[in-house]
């Protein structure tokens, strides 16, 4: 990199947002509906009460701001929010990727806020036609091109995606700090002519996927919890006290050697921030698989010698929702912000399942 790149760099942040529906009374319910009588909880899998879906519009949001290559996005999300947009919601606490409450998707790959640099994540601007046939070729499809677009996990046929030049009229006129303007015919202050280099810089950042979007990139993570409670993340010991020859309480015997701290200790440093689950591709809020968060912390106290209750836990993953939706894709190991492996720790489960079923 270059040493006028290292005192600063244009980089448009480009953010996906969602605006909730205002709430609405809803009409009376008619008894005669057929599915008037549907219990909560029906999923096939019987993992959690259905929810409602939240309606709302999404739109894209680019911002063009000068950053220096070792700032965090974090920083810039920060610096936006105060001196540009206050409108944007994000979430985050300690800023040092030990809460986990950060988890986004940047440039498509799940990770926190707080750790992901500039430097890392900025990449040059492509053209939209050659960009849209270079995910056709790998299977996919463009995102944020069209209108009238909708997320069925969050929001109705009504959600559509505006680019920034159609929402401009939403912001005040602090807008003007990075190019939006209300007439999208004006090019002089396009957010790719104002002081862009002629190749700018991008870094696309969305909600965590798998999770239902509550407003701009914060998601709801309850369902998530849900499940690492639903799996009891607590040790369960006998209640008996080993005790002494002369009646006292033998402390010793709830030492554990090396070898056995090490089995747990790296699985203990789960944050549960939700990046090994937003790049899960069964994962879809715990609904068909429990994911791999909750079975992380269950895996740390199966793998703990202190814990008493070990054949109960493996019948608690060992169902449908469990372990056992797992395909073994390993994508959940590719961004843990705490080095967990895991893919290989899903294995493990899975292998252990089976010894204890057979």
């Amino acid at each position: 990199m270059s040493e006028d790149a290292m005192h600063g760099m244009k980089v448009t942040i480009r953010i996906q947002r969602f605006t909730p529906a205002p709430e609405r009374e809803h009409a009376r319910r008619h008894s005669s509906s057929p599915f008037g009588g549907k219990a909560r909880g029906s999923s096939p899998f019987g993992s959690s009460p259905s929810r409602r879906r939240i309606r709302g519009k999404h739109f894209t949001q680019d911002y063009n701001i000068e950053a220096h290559p070792g700032q965090t996005v974090l920083d810039i999300l920060l610096d936006i929010k105060r001196n540009i947009d206050p409108t944007l919601e994000f979430r985050y606490s300690c800023g040092h990727g030990i809460c986990g409450s950060d988890a986004v998707s940047i440039n498509g790959t799940p990770t926190l806020l707080c750790t992901a640099k500039i430097e890392d994540y900025a990449r040059p601007e492509t053209n939209q036609t050659d960009g849209a046939k270079a995910m056709a070729n790998k299977g996919f499809r463009p995102t944020g091109t069209t209108k009238n677009v909708a997320d069925d996990s969050i929001s109705e046929t009504n959600a559509e995606t505006i680019s920034a030049n159609d929402t401009a009229s939403r912001i005040d006129s602090t807008t003007s700090n990075f190019g939006n303007t209300n007439d999208p015919n004006d090019q002089s202050n396009s957010p790719t002519s104002q002081n862009t280099p002629s190749n700018p810089t991008v870094i696309e950042i969305a909600p965590l996927p798998g999770f239902p979007v509550l407003r701009d990139l914060i998601v709801d993570i309850d369902q998530m919890m849900n499940q690492i409670k639903k799996l009891e993340p607590y040790l369960k010991a006998d209640g008996k006290l080993a005790r002494t020859k002369d009646g006292k309480i033998d402390m010793f015997e709830y030492l554990q050697k090396p070898e056995e701290l090490k089995r747990y200790e790296l699985l203990s440093n789960c944050i549960s921030c939700g990046v090994c689950e937003g790049s899960c591709p069964v994962y879809a809020g715990g609904e068909a698989f429990i994911g791999p968060a909750a079975l992380i912390a269950s895996s740390r106290f199966i793998n703990d010698s202190r814990d008493n209750a070990t054949d109960e836990r493996l019948d608690a993953i060992a169902t449908a929702d469990g372990i056992t939706a797992c395909q073994s894709v390993r994508a959940c190991s590719r961004e843990c912000p705490r080095g967990i492996d895991v893919g290989e720790e899903m294995w493990q489960l899975t292998e252990r399942v089976k010894n204890h079923q057979s």
